[in-house]
Protein backbone atom coordinates (compact mmCIF):
# COMPACT_ATOMS: atom_id res chain seq x y z
CA UNK A 1 0.00 0.00 0.00
CA UNK A 2 2.90 2.51 0.60
CA UNK A 3 5.60 3.20 -0.97
CA UNK A 4 9.37 3.08 0.28
CA UNK A 5 12.44 5.39 -0.07
CA UNK A 6 13.27 6.03 -4.03
CA UNK A 7 16.93 6.32 -3.22
CA UNK A 8 17.67 3.40 -0.92
CA UNK A 9 20.45 1.46 -2.72
CA UNK A 10 20.76 -2.03 -3.01
CA UNK A 11 19.77 -4.75 -0.49
CA UNK A 12 18.79 -1.71 1.68
CA UNK A 13 15.02 -2.86 3.01
CA UNK A 14 12.15 -1.29 1.75
CA UNK A 15 9.73 1.11 4.07
CA UNK A 16 6.29 0.85 4.08
CA UNK A 17 4.05 4.40 4.31
CA UNK A 18 2.44 4.68 7.59
CA UNK A 19 -1.51 4.13 6.92
CA UNK A 20 -2.54 7.46 7.94
CA UNK A 21 -0.71 8.77 5.32
CA UNK A 22 -2.28 6.18 2.75
CA UNK A 23 -4.91 7.43 0.43
CA UNK A 24 -6.82 4.67 0.32
CA UNK A 25 -9.19 5.67 -2.60
CA UNK A 26 -5.73 5.89 -5.00
CA UNK A 27 -4.77 2.23 -4.06
CA UNK A 28 -5.31 -0.35 -6.48
CA UNK A 29 -4.57 -4.05 -5.98
CA UNK A 30 -2.28 -5.36 -8.93
CA UNK A 31 -2.77 -9.17 -8.53
CA UNK A 32 0.91 -10.79 -10.21
CA UNK A 33 1.05 -13.70 -11.51
CA UNK A 34 2.77 -16.94 -9.53
CA UNK A 35 5.80 -18.13 -10.38
CA UNK A 36 6.28 -21.50 -10.71
CA UNK A 37 6.31 -24.66 -13.11
CA UNK A 38 3.84 -25.94 -14.27
CA UNK A 39 3.96 -30.12 -13.92
CA UNK A 40 1.90 -33.10 -13.98
CA UNK A 41 2.70 -37.08 -14.25
CA UNK A 42 6.17 -38.08 -13.34
CA UNK A 43 7.67 -34.38 -13.46
CA UNK A 44 5.49 -33.39 -10.52
CA UNK A 45 6.46 -36.51 -8.54
CA UNK A 46 10.28 -35.72 -9.49
CA UNK A 47 9.64 -32.17 -8.32
CA UNK A 48 7.75 -33.27 -4.93
CA UNK A 49 10.52 -35.40 -4.19
CA UNK A 50 13.04 -32.41 -4.91
CA UNK A 51 11.21 -30.35 -2.44
CA UNK A 52 11.13 -32.82 0.46
CA UNK A 53 14.59 -33.29 0.29
CA UNK A 54 16.32 -32.04 3.04
CA UNK A 55 19.59 -31.19 0.88
CA UNK A 56 18.31 -29.58 -2.24
CA UNK A 57 14.98 -28.55 -0.74
CA UNK A 58 15.49 -25.44 0.90
CA UNK A 59 17.21 -24.81 -1.82
CA UNK A 60 14.24 -25.06 -4.33
CA UNK A 61 12.00 -23.19 -1.73
CA UNK A 62 14.49 -20.28 -1.48
CA UNK A 63 14.11 -19.73 -5.44
CA UNK A 64 10.41 -19.58 -6.00
CA UNK A 65 10.60 -17.57 -2.56
CA UNK A 66 12.41 -14.71 -4.33
CA UNK A 67 10.97 -15.44 -7.80
CA UNK A 68 7.62 -14.68 -6.05
CA UNK A 69 8.92 -11.44 -4.03
CA UNK A 70 8.13 -13.15 -0.55
CA UNK A 71 11.74 -13.16 0.72
CA UNK A 72 11.68 -8.76 -0.19
CA UNK A 73 8.00 -8.95 1.78
CA UNK A 74 9.04 -11.20 4.57
CA UNK A 75 12.62 -10.02 4.89
CA UNK A 76 13.41 -6.78 3.59
CA UNK A 77 10.69 -5.00 4.14
CA UNK A 78 9.79 -2.39 7.24
CA UNK A 79 5.95 -1.73 7.97
CA UNK A 80 5.53 0.52 11.04
CA UNK A 81 2.68 -0.60 12.58
CA UNK A 82 2.43 -3.29 14.77
CA UNK A 83 0.86 -6.81 13.61
CA UNK A 84 -2.64 -6.85 14.41
CA UNK A 85 -3.87 -10.29 14.81
CA UNK A 86 -7.81 -9.55 15.57
CA UNK A 87 -9.98 -7.28 13.32
CA UNK A 88 -10.90 -4.06 14.89
CA UNK A 89 -14.69 -2.72 14.95
CA UNK A 90 -15.33 0.46 14.34
CA UNK A 91 -18.55 2.22 15.19
CA UNK A 92 -22.06 1.11 13.09
CA UNK A 93 -22.78 4.21 11.06
CA UNK A 94 -26.64 3.83 10.65
CA UNK A 95 -28.20 2.61 8.39
CA UNK A 96 -32.20 2.22 7.49
CA UNK A 97 -33.92 -0.29 8.64
CA UNK A 98 -31.30 -1.70 11.01
CA UNK A 99 -31.23 -1.88 14.85
CA UNK A 100 -27.60 -1.94 16.00
CA UNK A 101 -27.78 -3.47 19.66
CA UNK A 102 -24.56 -3.00 21.41
CA UNK A 103 -22.88 -5.94 23.59
CA UNK A 104 -23.02 -3.32 26.12
CA UNK A 105 -26.39 -3.71 26.85
CA UNK A 106 -28.23 -5.81 29.07
CA UNK A 107 -28.99 -9.23 27.47
CA UNK A 108 -32.73 -9.07 28.43
CA UNK A 109 -32.91 -5.60 27.04
CA UNK A 110 -31.60 -6.60 23.80
CA UNK A 111 -33.90 -9.14 23.04
CA UNK A 112 -36.60 -6.63 23.80
CA UNK A 113 -35.25 -4.73 21.35
CA UNK A 114 -35.12 -7.92 18.73
CA UNK A 115 -38.39 -8.52 19.59
CA UNK A 116 -39.74 -5.41 18.72
CA UNK A 117 -38.07 -6.06 14.99
CA UNK A 118 -40.73 -8.77 14.59
CA UNK A 119 -44.64 -8.47 13.77
CA UNK A 120 -47.31 -9.06 15.58
CA UNK A 121 -47.57 -12.13 17.05
CA UNK A 122 -50.78 -14.18 16.06
CA UNK A 123 -51.55 -17.77 17.70
CA UNK A 124 -54.23 -18.74 15.68
CA UNK A 125 -54.05 -21.92 13.79
CA UNK A 126 -51.27 -22.48 15.75
CA UNK A 127 -52.33 -24.35 18.77
CA UNK A 128 -54.90 -26.99 16.82
CA UNK A 129 -54.54 -30.48 16.54
CA UNK A 130 -51.70 -32.10 13.89
CA UNK A 131 -53.59 -32.75 10.24
CA UNK A 132 -52.75 -34.45 7.51
CA UNK A 133 -51.49 -31.66 6.35
CA UNK A 134 -49.54 -30.37 8.91
CA UNK A 135 -48.39 -33.52 10.68
CA UNK A 136 -45.59 -31.72 12.29
CA UNK A 137 -45.25 -28.42 13.24
CA UNK A 138 -42.46 -26.38 14.88
CA UNK A 139 -43.21 -24.27 17.85
CA UNK A 140 -41.63 -21.20 17.88
CA UNK A 141 -39.73 -19.28 20.20
CA UNK A 142 -43.12 -16.48 20.52
CA UNK A 143 -45.35 -19.59 20.67
CA UNK A 144 -44.07 -21.12 23.57
CA UNK A 145 -44.15 -17.53 24.91
CA UNK A 146 -47.69 -17.26 24.53
CA UNK A 147 -48.56 -20.73 25.26
CA UNK A 148 -46.96 -20.24 29.05
CA UNK A 149 -48.45 -16.63 29.27
CA UNK A 150 -51.78 -18.08 28.30
CA UNK A 151 -51.99 -20.99 30.75
CA UNK A 152 -51.87 -23.63 28.00
CA UNK A 153 -48.52 -25.24 29.22
CA UNK A 154 -46.08 -24.56 31.67
CA UNK A 155 -42.16 -25.10 31.35
CA UNK A 156 -42.37 -27.94 33.60
CA UNK A 157 -44.71 -29.54 31.53
CA UNK A 158 -42.55 -29.35 28.39
CA UNK A 159 -39.92 -30.39 30.50
CA UNK A 160 -41.22 -33.69 31.00
CA UNK A 161 -41.78 -33.97 27.28
CA UNK A 162 -38.14 -33.12 26.80
CA UNK A 163 -36.82 -36.00 29.33
CA UNK A 164 -39.92 -38.78 28.15
CA UNK A 165 -38.26 -37.76 24.46
CA UNK A 166 -34.58 -38.18 25.02
CA UNK A 167 -35.49 -41.36 26.59
CA UNK A 168 -37.32 -42.48 23.59
CA UNK A 169 -34.62 -41.48 21.27
CA UNK A 170 -32.01 -43.32 23.37
CA UNK A 171 -33.61 -46.68 23.74
CA UNK A 172 -34.05 -46.45 19.70
CA UNK A 173 -32.71 -49.34 17.44
CA UNK A 174 -30.10 -48.03 16.31
CA UNK A 175 -30.17 -45.37 19.32
CA UNK A 176 -29.81 -41.55 18.68
CA UNK A 177 -27.49 -40.23 21.37
CA UNK A 178 -28.01 -36.76 20.12
CA UNK A 179 -27.03 -35.66 24.31
CA UNK A 180 -23.83 -36.62 25.66
CA UNK A 181 -24.24 -34.71 28.88
CA UNK A 182 -27.90 -35.02 30.38
CA UNK A 183 -29.50 -34.35 33.94
CA UNK A 184 -33.03 -35.05 34.00
CA UNK A 185 -33.33 -33.15 37.94
CA UNK A 186 -31.50 -30.34 36.88
CA UNK A 187 -33.71 -29.81 33.94
CA UNK A 188 -36.34 -29.92 36.18
CA UNK A 189 -35.25 -27.58 38.87
CA UNK A 190 -34.98 -25.08 35.71
CA UNK A 191 -38.31 -25.59 34.64
CA UNK A 192 -39.50 -25.42 38.13
CA UNK A 193 -38.31 -21.85 38.61
CA UNK A 194 -39.34 -20.75 35.10
CA UNK A 195 -42.91 -21.82 35.44
CA UNK A 196 -42.95 -20.25 39.52
CA UNK A 197 -41.93 -16.91 37.65
CA UNK A 198 -45.08 -17.42 35.14
CA UNK A 199 -47.43 -18.34 37.97
CA UNK A 200 -46.06 -15.20 39.97
CA UNK A 201 -46.62 -12.96 36.39
CA UNK A 202 -43.23 -11.86 36.04
CA UNK A 203 -40.99 -13.78 33.12
CA UNK A 204 -37.86 -12.85 32.33
CA UNK A 205 -38.24 -12.12 29.24
CA UNK A 206 -39.88 -13.84 25.66
CA UNK A 207 -36.82 -16.23 25.79
CA UNK A 208 -38.04 -17.58 29.85
CA UNK A 209 -38.74 -21.15 29.54
CA UNK A 210 -37.53 -21.81 26.30
CA UNK A 211 -35.27 -24.63 25.85
CA UNK A 212 -31.93 -24.66 24.52
CA UNK A 213 -28.83 -27.34 24.13
CA UNK A 214 -25.29 -26.40 23.63
CA UNK A 215 -22.78 -28.24 21.82
CA UNK A 216 -20.56 -29.82 24.01
CA UNK A 217 -17.34 -27.20 23.03
CA UNK A 218 -19.09 -24.77 24.47
CA UNK A 219 -19.09 -24.26 28.64
CA UNK A 220 -22.10 -24.86 30.36
CA UNK A 221 -22.68 -25.54 33.96
CA UNK A 222 -22.98 -28.23 35.80
CA UNK A 223 -21.41 -30.18 32.89
CA UNK A 224 -17.99 -30.72 31.82
CA UNK A 225 -16.75 -29.89 28.35
CA UNK A 226 -15.18 -32.66 26.18
CA UNK A 227 -15.46 -31.53 22.84
CA UNK A 228 -16.75 -35.17 22.77
CA UNK A 229 -13.34 -36.69 23.39
CA UNK A 230 -13.14 -38.67 26.31
CA UNK A 231 -11.00 -36.75 28.34
CA UNK A 232 -10.65 -33.90 27.56
CA UNK A 233 -12.27 -32.15 30.62
CA UNK A 234 -9.32 -33.59 32.67
CA UNK A 235 -7.04 -30.66 30.97
CA UNK A 236 -9.71 -28.00 30.97
CA UNK A 237 -11.71 -27.99 33.93
CA UNK A 238 -15.22 -25.95 33.67
CA UNK A 239 -15.54 -22.86 36.09
CA UNK A 240 -18.53 -21.19 34.98
CA UNK A 241 -20.50 -20.90 31.81
CA UNK A 242 -19.18 -19.30 28.48
CA UNK A 243 -20.40 -15.82 28.29
CA UNK A 244 -22.86 -16.78 25.46
CA UNK A 245 -24.50 -19.45 27.59
CA UNK A 246 -24.47 -16.91 30.08
CA UNK A 247 -26.82 -14.46 28.23
CA UNK A 248 -29.10 -16.69 27.78
CA UNK A 249 -29.68 -18.01 31.10
CA UNK A 250 -30.27 -14.55 31.71
CA UNK A 251 -33.08 -14.50 29.93
CA UNK A 252 -34.43 -17.28 31.20
CA UNK A 253 -33.20 -19.78 28.80
CA UNK A 254 -33.46 -23.72 30.11
CA UNK A 255 -30.22 -26.22 29.48
CA UNK A 256 -31.36 -29.41 28.14
CA UNK A 257 -27.40 -30.73 28.29
CA UNK A 258 -24.82 -31.07 26.17
CA UNK A 259 -24.79 -32.10 22.55
CA UNK A 260 -23.00 -34.39 20.62
CA UNK A 261 -20.38 -33.71 18.10
CA UNK A 262 -17.52 -35.18 16.00
CA UNK A 263 -14.65 -35.56 18.07
CA UNK A 264 -12.91 -31.80 18.73
CA UNK A 265 -14.88 -30.64 15.75
CA UNK A 266 -12.44 -32.39 13.16
CA UNK A 267 -15.24 -33.74 11.14
CA UNK A 268 -18.15 -32.75 8.58
CA UNK A 269 -20.20 -36.27 9.36
CA UNK A 270 -20.84 -35.86 13.29
CA UNK A 271 -19.74 -39.86 13.31
CA UNK A 272 -17.98 -40.26 17.10
CA UNK A 273 -16.97 -43.14 18.26
CA UNK A 274 -17.22 -42.49 21.69
CA UNK A 275 -20.51 -41.65 22.41
CA UNK A 276 -22.39 -42.87 19.42
CA UNK A 277 -22.96 -41.06 16.10
CA UNK A 278 -26.08 -38.80 15.91
CA UNK A 279 -28.71 -39.46 12.85
CA UNK A 280 -30.49 -37.67 10.82
CA UNK A 281 -33.98 -37.52 12.85
CA UNK A 282 -35.55 -37.16 9.11
CA UNK A 283 -33.97 -40.03 7.65
CA UNK A 284 -32.23 -42.20 10.61
CA UNK A 285 -29.85 -43.77 7.94
CA UNK A 286 -28.16 -40.83 7.14
CA UNK A 287 -26.00 -38.33 8.57
CA UNK A 288 -26.77 -34.82 10.20
CA UNK A 289 -23.39 -33.55 8.91
CA UNK A 290 -21.28 -31.84 11.85
CA UNK A 291 -19.20 -30.88 13.96
CA UNK A 292 -22.37 -29.47 15.36
CA UNK A 293 -24.86 -32.82 14.64
CA UNK A 294 -25.91 -32.93 18.24
CA UNK A 295 -27.37 -29.26 18.68
CA UNK A 296 -28.79 -29.85 14.59
CA UNK A 297 -30.58 -33.13 15.29
CA UNK A 298 -31.92 -31.39 18.48
CA UNK A 299 -33.81 -28.87 17.06
CA UNK A 300 -34.83 -30.57 13.95
CA UNK A 301 -36.20 -33.77 16.15
CA UNK A 302 -38.11 -30.70 17.79
CA UNK A 303 -36.62 -31.41 21.80
CA UNK A 304 -35.31 -27.88 21.83
CA UNK A 305 -35.99 -24.50 20.10
CA UNK A 306 -32.73 -23.89 19.88
CA UNK A 307 -29.14 -24.57 20.27
CA UNK A 308 -26.04 -23.05 20.58
CA UNK A 309 -23.36 -24.62 18.16
CA UNK A 310 -19.70 -23.36 16.88
CA UNK A 311 -18.64 -22.81 13.37
CA UNK A 312 -15.22 -22.36 11.78
CA UNK A 313 -15.65 -23.96 8.03
CA UNK A 314 -19.07 -24.99 8.33
CA UNK A 315 -20.10 -26.74 11.52
CA UNK A 316 -23.34 -25.16 12.10
CA UNK A 317 -24.18 -24.10 8.16
CA UNK A 318 -23.80 -28.10 6.91
CA UNK A 319 -25.61 -29.96 9.49
CA UNK A 320 -28.76 -26.90 9.58
CA UNK A 321 -28.66 -27.61 5.73
CA UNK A 322 -28.77 -31.82 6.35
CA UNK A 323 -31.30 -31.45 9.08
CA UNK A 324 -33.56 -28.17 7.41
CA UNK A 325 -33.23 -25.94 10.39
CA UNK A 326 -31.58 -22.79 10.21
CA UNK A 327 -27.81 -22.11 10.85
CA UNK A 328 -26.15 -19.16 11.03
CA UNK A 329 -22.56 -18.18 11.16
CA UNK A 330 -22.40 -15.32 12.76
CA UNK A 331 -18.76 -12.41 11.97
CA UNK A 332 -16.73 -13.03 14.47
CA UNK A 333 -16.77 -10.73 17.22
CA UNK A 334 -20.83 -10.06 17.20
CA UNK A 335 -20.49 -13.10 19.63
CA UNK A 336 -18.11 -13.36 22.77
CA UNK A 337 -16.10 -16.95 22.26
CA UNK A 338 -15.06 -16.55 26.19
CA UNK A 339 -15.53 -20.41 27.51
CA UNK A 340 -15.51 -21.55 24.32
CA UNK A 341 -13.21 -24.57 23.97
CA UNK A 342 -11.80 -23.21 20.46
CA UNK A 343 -11.16 -19.26 21.78
CA UNK A 344 -8.01 -18.46 20.03
CA UNK A 345 -8.42 -17.70 16.62
CA UNK A 346 -10.43 -15.46 14.32
CA UNK A 347 -11.92 -18.33 12.51
CA UNK A 348 -14.33 -20.21 14.84
CA UNK A 349 -17.73 -18.47 16.07
CA UNK A 350 -20.52 -19.00 18.73
CA UNK A 351 -23.65 -19.77 16.50
CA UNK A 352 -27.19 -20.47 16.89
CA UNK A 353 -29.24 -23.21 15.31
CA UNK A 354 -33.23 -22.93 15.09
CA UNK A 355 -35.97 -23.92 13.86
CA UNK A 356 -37.22 -20.56 11.86
CA UNK A 357 -35.40 -17.01 10.84
CA UNK A 358 -37.41 -15.96 13.33
CA UNK A 359 -36.19 -17.67 16.15
CA UNK A 360 -32.58 -16.63 14.97
CA UNK A 361 -33.51 -12.89 15.07
CA UNK A 362 -34.17 -13.34 19.14
CA UNK A 363 -30.83 -14.81 19.85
Amino acid sequence: MGGGSGGRGKGMPRAMAPVEEVDVAAVRYRPAELQAPHLTGFPLRAFVWLLESPLLGPIVTSVLKKQNNMTQMLQHTVIPERPMFYPEYPPQEPEHGVVALGDDRDPVDRVEEALSCLPPYDPSGRFTSADEKNPFLYWKIRDFAYAYRSGITTPSAVAELVIAGVEEWNNKKPPMPMLIHFNANDLRKQADASTKRFEQGSPISVLDGIFFAVKDDIDCLPYPSKSATTFFDEIRPVEKDAVSVSRLRKCGVIFIGKANMHELGLGVTGNNPNYGTVRNPHSIDRYTGGSSSGPAALVSSGLCSGAIGTDGGGSVRIPSSLCGIVGLKTTFGRTDMTGVVCDAGTVEVASPLTSSVEDSVLL
